[in-house]
Formats: C-alpha cells, structure tokens, sequence
C-alpha cells in the first residue's frame, strides 16, 4: 500500500470501507499526532462510524501476557554534548526561546519531539535506534524549565549540567517522572492563558492528541514549534562540525569503495549485507563516530529500483557482480555532525543506457547545486533543476528531491523538503539539506545521487534586489566515471563536475594521506579525473599535479579533522 500513489487508497478511505455503518474505530492518542487524529475526523465527517480514543494500548496486553516480554528500552544514559560542538550554552537557547513565546503571547510551550529536546538542553542518548536521543518532553514557562524523562537516564553530568539540584530558578532544570506529563498539563493549565502545542511542519508531526487533550481548546496555541526553526539554522561552530565531519565521512566511503572494488576483482563474493555491514565498520573507524545516521541501503540490480528499499535476509542478493548497478545510501552520526550520501556505481560495464540515466541524474544534481536565487526563493521552485534532465526524456522519480539534515540530530530535519508538490518556506543560511534526484527503472536497477549542500550567502555582481544565496557541497565522495556520458554535460556541467573533484582532491584526499590510507587515496584519484572540453583530454597529467600538491599539502599540514 503506496499512499499517496494512483490507485491507492488513504488508510481511512479503506477503513471506511469495509466497515459497517456504526462502527468505532479505536486509536491510541498518545501514539497519534493531533494533526493526523484531525484529518481522520474530517475524513469520518460525512458517515457514521466514530473515533474514539483507546487509552490501554491492546498491543501493550500482549506484551505482558507474552512469554518474552516486552524488549527492554535502552539503559545507556543521557549524555551532554560539549558546547565546542553545540556552539552555544543551552541557557542561551531557552532565553532565545522564551523571548519567541512572549512574542507569540505564550505563557508555556510543550516541548514533544526528541530532537527538539536533546537540541534545547545540548544532550543526547541511546533511546532510539539510529537517533541520538532520549525519551523526554520539556514544558518551558517564563521563570521554569521541567523535564519530564525516566530519571535513570540522568548522569551525574547531566544532572550537574542541566543544574538539577535545588531548582528554584529559571534556568535550571526541574525533573519530573515521564509518564506524569499529561497529569501536570491538566493541572498546570489552570494557571496559564495560552499554551503553544507544536503542530504538524513537514517532517515533524506535532504532539500528540494526548497532549493537545489536556489543555482547554481556548488555550491551545497551535503552530509549528519554534525550535524546529532555531535548530535548522546552523551556527558557525555548527557549520564548521558538519563540514569536518562530511570529510571525514568521505574518508570512510572512499576507503570502503576502494576496498569493494579490489576485492571483487579477485573474485570475492559479497552481497548486499555484506556491503552494508562493512560500509558502517568503516565509518565507526572515523574520529568522533557515533554510528550510523539510518539503516544503511546497499541495493543491486533490481533492488535498487525500490527507492525505500532495505536489505534483509529474504531479498539479500547472492553475488554482486558486474551485471548491473549497486545503489548505496548511507550516513553517519559524528559528535560534530551528522551525515547522508548515495552513490552508485558499477562494476562492470554498463549499458547504455544505465550510462544515459545516471548523467541525467548527475546533471540534475549538479543543476540544483550551482543555483544562485533571491532570498525569497520558494523551496518547492527550486525541485524543477532536479528534475529537469529526467523530465525531458520522459523520467521522473517518485519521492523528494532533498531533505534537512541535523547537527548530530536528525538526518530527516523539517522544515526543508525540496518538492515541487510542497510548501512555500524559504532557504535561511546556515540550513543544511539533501540534494538526490534519482531513477528507477523497475525490475532492472536503480539509480540515486545524493549530497548534502549548505546554504550560504552569495555576493553577486550586482545586488539592487536584495539578498542572493547559493549552495556549497558539503558532500565530497567521487561519482563513477564509467556511467557518465561526458558527450551529455554542458561547459558549465564539467567545470563544476571539475571544481568539485578538485575539492575532493585536495580535502579528502588530504585527509586519505593523513590517515595512511592509501588504497583509499588511489582510488579516489583515479575517480576525479580532469574531464576536458576537447579531444585528447590531459586527464593524466592533471592527476598527478593533483596527487603532488595533495601529498604536499599533507606533509605540510599538522590539523586533525
């Protein structure tokens, strides 16, 4: 069931068909967004079947009467992320906060979403697989701060960090047991005129019913919570974390890449697992790694034309050989950043028509990332350079064409989403997001390339029109020259395809050599090739400057990423 896909009905749209006239349909508002409980009303409206609410979750029932139990939450506690990652002191971020709620006429805001919370205190965790957070709500009034969050999960750093001893005052921590929130926003209510409850922005749902419940329907301020915004916008030590943090990450995929190829080679077989399983080794070998940021794709051949696909035991190919494309989707959480890139490459000789495909993805993403535009420029306009190249011989793909991405956070953080099926905001500098056009051709293989691009100010020639923008690559992995059709790009395409290998060049390869790995480094060279504008091209010849003053710049050079 594809929602959203010609033919597929919406959940409630099939519920309210196949039930009878009077029927209940029961659903837990702790577990369900107030915004999605609303439209499932609004979609009931015109029949006779109810919703109601089912405070005792039946699932919960059959994990206490099951003979297992129900798997126990993490016990690794919360930690505090040093504020030479963060950039600012998490007091700063409340009075910035409590500044935005009196200017909204707030007189108490209900923190819900987990990165929000590890956002707004500069702490993490280990309660949620591939996130680095705990499980937690925050309620921010004008002169108080409770936290709400099983107090195992506080260290003694923590503690002392958050100032959770004796807290009388407004910036310190007050700590109450988890599931006493809704209890104490029943009470508390009575004492405020207006409570913001976030709501639905993109990627983050908003709280749930539960919550919106135990407050008045007068009192419920509902929008988009503010921090979503505040996060968003990277602070210098921020943007300089994910930069660092990207080219190590790089380190890690070139070095793994290299690796793959090599072993193939000389006959080895690897699967689908396998890649995965190695991809993720080689990043936590990285300084300041902390894991993977998502499940890591490796997806062959006909696999990689399912763009959500994920390797398991049941659809694990055997062999990866040279018969078709291999889509790899991967990032990694680094305590100064947070990571997501897809590339695909072939080991073998690919058709041409993979060849023609895969240049018109590169060109799409290559399109998107060398625009320059007003500050005012709708997100969703600028989806078309994406999609462009594909469009024009009939391609499409069906998701987004770029996502937020988080410091050290979430790797899907709203409000950015790059569609031209969605919303209206705007680019702010310091946002950081995704890039990755993609093709699939079904039954056959799959093609996506992704980087992530931060947004930056640009000084254009002119400027009588206000503030312009660009984006800078923070993503620096080599595409696959043998799937790309140079006779395809345009002047402008090569010389940023060009700029861009230099870059990766002179960065990672810097890092390659700091490292000591060299596998890595070779192959990485072999990839960035100078493309030329003319027959008898001095690719060679351009390698190795590159390979000199990249060795140079390594003997010369003393810093650590």
């Amino acid at each position: 069931m594809r929602t959203g896909q010609q033919g597929v009905p919406h959940l409630m749209e099939w519920i309210v068909d196949v039930l009878p006239e009077d029927a209940k349909i029961g659903a837990d508002p702790k577990l369900t967004s107030n915004s999605l409980w609303n439209m499932w009303e609004r979609m009931l409206e015109n029949t006779d079947i109810s919703l109601v609410e089912v405070f005792e979750n039946p699932v919960d029932r059959i994990w206490n009467n099951s003979s297992s139990g129900r798997p126990s939450y993490s016990k690794y506690p919360a930690y505090v992320l040093s504020e030479k990652y963060t950039g600012r002191k998490w007091e700063d971020k409340v009075k910035d906060l409590r500044a935005r709620l009196a200017v909204k006429g707030a007189d108490a805001m209900v923190v819900t979403a987990l990165d929000e919370v590890a956002w707004l205190l500069n702490i993490r965790g280990y309660d949620v697989p591939y996130n680095p957070m705990v499980h937690a709500f925050v309620v921010v009034t004008a002169n108080s701060l409770h936290l709400y969050v099983n107090e195992s999960k506080l260290s003694i750093e923590v503690k002392a960090h958050l100032k959770t001893g004796n807290c009388y005052y407004e910036l310190c921590a007050q700590v109450h047991r988890y599931d006493a929130l809704i209890g104490d926003l029943k009470t508390n209510q009575q004492k405020w005129k207006k409570v913001l409850l976030p709501s639905q922005c993109v990627y983050s749902p908003g709280g749930s019913r539960a919550v919106y419940s135990a407050i008045p329907p007068e009192k419920q301020l509902a929008m988009p919570s503010p921090i979503i915004f505040m996060k968003a916008r990277k602070n210098r030590v921020e943007i300089e974390g994910m930069r660092r943090a990207h080219i190590r990450d790089a380190v890690a995929v070139c070095d793994f890449l290299a690796y793959l190829e090599e072993s193939v080679s000389l006959g080895n077989q690897w699967n689908e697992l396998n890649v995965s399983n190695e991809l993720d080794q080689f990043r936590r070998e990285q300084n300041l790694s902390r894991g993977p940021s998502f499940p890591t794709v490796a997806a062959f051949g006909a696999n990689g034309a399912a763009p959500h696909y994920l390797p398991m035991e049941s659809s694990n190919v055997l062999t990866i050989d040279g018969s078709s494309t291999l889509l790899m989707d991967s990032g990694g959480h680094y305590l100064d950043g947070t990571t997501d890139v897809t590339r695909t490459i072939h080991l073998g000789t690919p058709t041409d028509f993979e060849r023609e495909t895969y240049t018109r993805v590169l060109i799409g993403s290559i399109q998107l990332a060398s625009l320059v535009f007003p500050y005012d420029t709708p997100m969703s306009s600028v989806d078309v350079l994406a999609r462009g190249p594909l469009w024009e011989a009939g391609l499409n793909y069906l998701h987004g064409t770029g996502h937020g991405v988080g410091a050290f956070l979430s790797v899907h953080e709203s409000p950015i989403i790059i569609s031209y099926t969605f919303g209206n905001l705007t680019f702010q500098e310091g946002y950081f997001f995704s890039d990755e056009p993609g093709y699939y051709h079904e039954g056959h293989f799959g093609i996506r390339l992704e980087n992530v691009l931060e947004v930056v100010r640009k000084q254009t020639k002119h400027h009588f029109s206000g503030q312009y923008y660009s984006f800078r690559p923070t993503t620096y992995v080599p595409y696959e020259p043998k799937l790309i059709d140079v006779k395809m790009l345009s002047p402008q395409h090569r010389q940023w395809l060009n700029d861009y290998n230099a870059k990766i060049r002179t960065m990672v390869g810097t890092e390659l050599l700091r490292q000591r790995r060299m596998k890595g480094f070779y192959w990485m060279m072999n990839k960035t090739g100078y493309i030329s504008d003319y027959k008898g091209s001095s690719t060679r010849k351009c390698t190795t400057i590159s390979l000199l003053v990249a060795m140079q710049i390594a003997v010369f050079s003393s810093t650590r990423l």
